[in-house]
């Protein structure tokens, strides 16, 4: 298979994979930067720390039957357009109907890796997307999220992207998708570093609640906005 950018170190997949034939794929995206070429290794704090939160949560993924893939993009930055990032994710959604079939799939993103799966939703096995503190600026795109599921979970002190504009992009996408639905956190930082088991809650539980009421992709499922609210600090 060709990678994107031969010139640049290819895009690679960590892999946490149920034993047999998986019941369906959780694709993880991390993080990055807005603007940076610089190569993800094993010391990008964003890559690692989605590494971290794939350990924790798949043993609960496995026992539904479900694989983790964690995407490490080839540069750490979105990039002015994200069209590296964006074609890193399509090149495992590839790998994924190559080796999977029809394996339905739930693309698990934070921050950066949250906007990048909202460009590639329009995939036909994804169920949909749980963005973790996700960068969502005001003229982001919601059309790749049609019929989708979407679940956003942000925390009000979170000073690297803004929870105002996940809410309202989670308002805008419910026009288009099955649903879209906004956890608010409390108040937590971006990193995901405070009250962990309570992201890893919400990142376990969105997962199986998108697969177990993945659409069909019909544009006249009815949507839904609904805010839910994790104990305040």
């Amino acid at each position: 298979m060709t990678t994107p950018h031969a010139d640049r170190p290819a895009p690679s997949l960590t892999r946490l994979d149920v034993e047999g034939a998986p019941r369906a794929l959780v694709l993880m995206l991390h993080g990055g930067k807005p603007t940076s070429q610089q190569v993800v290794d094993g010391r990008s704090a964003s890559w690692r720390r989605v590494a971290a939160l794939q350990r924790a949560i798949t043993p609960a993924l496995h026992e539904a039957g479900a694989s983790t893939w964690l995407l490490r993009y080839r540069a750490r930055g979105w990039n002015l357009d994200g069209a590296g990032a964006i074609a890193d994710a399509r090149w495992a959604l590839a790998r994924a109907r190559a080796e999977l079939a029809d394996t339905p799939v739930v693309l698990l993103g934070h921050s950066m890796g949250a906007r990048t799966a909202v460009h590639v939703a329009d995939d036909d096995r994804v169920a949909g997307v749980v963005a973790l503190a996700p960068w969502l600026p005001p003229d982001e795109p919601v059309r790749a999220l049609t019929g989708r599921h979407l679940l956003a979970a942000h925390g009000r002190s979170d000073k690297i992207t803004s929870a105002r504009q996940t809410a309202a992009y989670v308002e805008r996408a419910a026009r288009v998708a099955a649903s879209a639905r906004l956890v608010d956190m409390g108040r937590v930082g971006h990193y995901m570093f405070r009250r962990v088991e309570d992201w890893n809650r919400v990142a376990t539980e969105g997962v199986l609640d998108l697969l177990q009421h993945r659409p069909e992709h019909r544009p006249e499922h009815r949507t839904e906005h609904r805010t839910e609210h994790r104990r305040p600090d």
